[in-house]
């Protein structure tokens, strides 16, 4: 058996150990935005497919020189082909934008430094540094690979697919996570809670961060301290899911019934505990061939564990890279010794007029706050058997 208590990067490896990567499926890229790129996007044909005029005015010969008057030989105008005489010696074709560039046009004068009178069109000069003419092919070519597989797809990429005439693209099928809370204490929000118990946030976080990530939560009605509920709607997930989570009953003693539930569906464990603060009950297995990650109950506890844990997998079930940002930032404040656990408080990260990042520990880092967690937009990674550092000290965060 894997050791009881991993560190950080031994969880996630063993995490990440054994995940293959899901189907592909094709969507209308109108559809697409957010989805992971299976296939690559390659170009049919050059963009701009013709020589394209670049702003409004009169095509000439650049060997033509002086003010004119030129001849006005015909007209260019976008989406339609130039049917005016042939470009000649003192000629000029009225253009306008995004159309196509008459053979023998090898500029384009702006319409501000021309006066039209009748068939004949009078320049401020034929001379200019710019010719105002977008050559065939100066966006992409024919051929050229637009986006790669592993690509997260935004507008950008979408407008840019777009206009290589592409309607469809292939991608990474969404992962399906259920999520499944676990508690007496527990009640859906928008219910009646008694007393002696609190609504549901946790599962509620954790599935908007599978959203936000690329998967789709799956989210499960709350499950009581019971093992046959519990292994019921784990049982019934697995057969649903790519993927379990399980939030909370990671705490030791008589109450600790999810391992004793799971065991009925096939729970083989890999690691009980992380070397982490806050978070330190999370575990992870597999059942029926699939992951199960067990996050603890507490809130900041459960979303830091899944921005460092769970995020990583569904990057690695879309086959793309995890987008966990990193940086370094100048303490203001101070963070205690970390002792023998990785650790991670949460902050909030600014930059200052002189472009440098700051970060400053939240004041209060119980792990049971959710608007402290709402609060930040960072956190500060703190190695094991770190020392206290002090305001002024460079440290390392992570982006939220």
């Amino acid at each position: 058996m894997a050791p009881a208590e991993h560190t950080v990067t031994a969880a996630r490896a063993e995490i990440l150990s054994g995940i293959t990567l899901l189907a592909s499926e094709r969507v209308a890229i109108a559809a697409a935005t957010g989805r992971t790129l299976a296939h690559p996007v390659t170009a049919t044909r050059a963009q701009p497919p013709f020589r394209a005029a670049a702003m409004d005015g009169y095509g000439v010969r650049a060997a033509d020189s002086g003010r004119g008057p030129f001849t006005v030989l015909g007209e260019a105008a976008a989406g339609r082909s130039y049917a005016g005489a042939p470009m000649r010696a003192g000629g000029a074709v009225r253009i306008f934008t995004g159309a196509a560039v008459p053979a023998g046009v090898d500029l384009v004068v702006p319409q501000e430094r021309a006066r039209r009178e009748g068939d004949s069109v009078l320049l401020e000069s034929a001379a200019h540094p710019r010719s105002n003419i977008r050559e065939a092919g100066v966006d992409f070519g024919a051929g050229e690979m637009l986006a790669r597989p592993g690509t997260r797809l935004n507008a950008r990429h979408i407008a840019l697919i777009a206009a290589s005439g592409t309607a469809t693209v292939e991608v990474t099928r969404r992962p399906r996570i259920a999520v499944l809370a676990t508690g007496d204490e527990l009640v859906q929000p928008g219910t009646a809670a008694a007393p002696h118990q609190i609504f549901d946030s946790v599962s509620f976080g954790v599935g908007a961060s599978i959203g936000e990530w690329g998967g789709e939560a799956l989210p499960l009605a709350i499950r009581p301290d019971s093992t046959g509920a519990i292994a019921d709607a784990a049982a019934d997930a697995l057969r649903r899911a790519d993927l379990l989570v399980v939030i909370g009953g990671a705490s030791v003693g008589d109450y600790d019934v999810v391992k004793q539930s799971l065991a009925r569906v096939g729970l083989g464990i890999a690691f009980e505990r992380v070397a982490i603060r806050p978070g330190r009950p999370t575990w992870f297995g597999r059942a029926a061939g699939k992951p199960v990650l067990g996050l603890p109950g507490n809130p900041a506890a459960a979303l830091v564990c899944a921005h460092l844990f769970l995020r990583p997998l569904l990057a690695a079930l879309l086959g793309r890279e995890a987008e966990q940002g990193s940086a370094t930032a100048i303490l203001e404040g101070e963070v205690a010794a970390s002792g023998a656990n990785e650790c991670y408080p949460r902050a909030v990260a600014t930059r200052g007029d002189d472009t440098l990042l700051r970060v400053h520990p939240c004041d209060n880092q119980d792990t049971s706050l959710l608007s402290v967690f709402a609060a930040a937009n960072a956190l500060i990674r703190r190695p094991a058997n770190a020392g206290a550092a002090a305001s002024g000290e460079r440290v390392e965060v992570l982006w939220l």
